[in-house]
């Protein structure tokens, strides 16, 4: 009788580091000469059931920022309205720099839609069987279809085109464009109509990945609509939330729908600080706490396998005075991420011009009262050579790894970026590549549009402007790592 093979196998690990290229870990196993040289180790699953990058046990005996398994919950940072980022399933049409070529792209886009939906609602009354699905053209030149906007052909149901859905978003990183908010052309436009009810609502909303994955967590602050894919799978925790009333039915007056604004940060959680920081504690700097904390280098790295799978835990710290260096350092970053347009260029970067003349750009500096300095911007009325003189294609370093340099078009070359400004990075990628990246002229394949960032120059009257935000990402850059790299030092296993 032979004996039945042993099934229990040992599974050992080597952690070759995180964010290194094909050739680097190749490089690193090269080093050892032999597979029996590499320092494995034997891995075990926890209770969780992770057998690498494991949970942190401290992490889950702090306040949830928020909890999306149970929305009840209340004893959580955040009240549940915070939402995931808007899906339009349709960017190429939903997203654009110029927000003329917007509109005639959702007006084309609808207009074709209700053309079909009426063709089908014809077919529907001969054929009671039809399928809009299987009925209508799939032109991408014209329309995306998908789930949604099919049912809503389905049920015969006429879309019009409406101004107030033509909102200002930021797409990716420091990239604004045009958006249509529309929850007809959106796949899903979640709970953000809860944090941004109208154009001109005001709002603060600080962003992060709902799980980070391979990527480093990295939180960001807007204060208008955050695309789904902003800063990874993203979640939006808002300042505050507003709530729609609409009148009375028969209403003699004719009364509109009333919006009322409500705090965002949770009575539970304010009740908590108070009671450890004092009343002059208020849910703004705890807004700001939140934002301060996230960005401390040290919390995401003790803490990175738990960010990887779910959203943030945070403690309130035992030491008073580091919750308001915490408050206070997420209110100055806050302040950066925010006003990043208006933010001088980098002190002692030059620009190379094709003539081969060089000049320094504007300093940057702060001013007795805590307010960014603003370098002066060119003023409105350009004619058309300045345009094209500023105009981008494809911003670019010289070679791979020189990273001092940007040729942002013919005409410039930027030059001198500090290694520092590096250090801030975006989902991945530094805010200064995010720049290059998302300002470059792009055509879908699939609708044909062409999606080009110098529209928004011309349409904000700003020949500069884009060159103006790539110098002004790196001072942001720089300023940022600088508060990062200034935060306090925290215990962590003790809070």
């Amino acid at each position: 009788m032979t004996e039945a093979p042993n099934h229990n196998a040992e599974i050992y690990y080597y952690d070759i580091g995180d964010y290194l290229s094909r050739e680097q870990k190749l490089d690193i196993i090269a080093s050892f000469k032999s597979m029996k040289n590499l320092p494995f180790t034997r891995l075990k699953p926890n209770e969780h059931g992770d057998w690498i990058s494991q949970r942190n046990d401290k992490f889950g005996t702090w306040i949830p920022i928020g909890d999306k398994e149970n929305k009840d919950n209340k004893s959580t940072f955040f009240a549940p309205v915070y939402s995931r980022g808007l899906a339009t399933a349709r960017d190429s049409w939903c997203y654009c720099f110029s927000k003329k070529q917007l509109e005639r792209q959702m007006h084309l886009s609808i207009d074709f839609y209700n053309e079909q939906r009426k063709l089908f609602a014809n077919e529907k009354a001969k054929n009671p069987t039809a399928n809009a699905r299987a009925f209508v053209s799939y032109d991408d030149s014209k329309l995306s279809w998908n789930r949604g906007i099919l049912n809503y052909c389905e049920k015969n149901k006429t879309i019009d085109f409406e101004n107030d859905s033509v909102r200002l978003s930021l797409y990716r990183p420091f990239c604004k464009q045009n958006s249509y908010f529309n929850v007809a052309m959106n796949d899903m436009t979640y709970q953000l109509d809860k944090h941004f009810p109208s154009p001109n609502t005001k709002n603060l909303v600080i962003c992060i990945q709902s799980i980070a994955g391979k990527q480093e967590f990295s939180p960001l602050i807007t204060n208008c609509i955050a695309d789904l894919h902003f800063n990874g799978d993203t979640q939006c925790f808002p300042l505050y939330w507003y709530e729609t009333i609409e009148p009375e039915q028969n209403s003699l007056f004719g009364d509109d729908a009333q919006i009322v604004r409500h705090e965002a940060v949770s009575d539970f959680i304010l009740e908590r600080a108070q009671g450890k920081y004092g009343n002059k504690v208020q849910k703004e700097d705890i807004f700001y706490y939140v934002y301060g904390i996230l960005h401390s280098k040290s919390y995401r790295k003790t803490f990175s396998a738990d960010l990887k799978k779910m959203l943030p835990r945070i403690p309130l710290i035992s030491d008073y005075e580091k919750f308001w260096a915490f408050s206070k350092a997420g209110r100055k970053l806050a302040n950066l991420h925010l006003n990043y347009e208006q933010i001088a260029a980098y002190p002692g970067l030059t620009i190379e011009s094709l003539e081969n003349k060089e000049y320094e750009v504007a300093s940057s500096k702060n001013t007795p009262g805590g307010e960014l300095f603003v370098a002066e911007k060119p003023k409105a009325g350009a004619s058309n050579s300045e345009y094209e003189y500023y105009e981008v294609c494809q911003m670019k370093f010289p070679k791979k790894g020189q990273k001092d340099t940007i040729i942002y078009n013919h005409y410039h070359t930027v030059k001198n970026i500090p290694q520092k400004a590096y250090e801030y990075v975006v989902n991945g990628k530094s805010a200064i590549e995010w720049i290059m990246e998302r300002y470059a002229v792009t055509t879908d394949k699939k609708s044909g549009i062409t999606n080009n960032p110098n529209d928004w120059s011309r349409e904000h009257e700003k020949p500069r402007y884009i060159l103006d935000l790539l110098l002004s990402i790196v001072n942001v850059s720089v300023q940022t790592a600088d508060i990062v790299d200034a935060l306090p030092d925290v215990d962590w296993e003790k809070e």
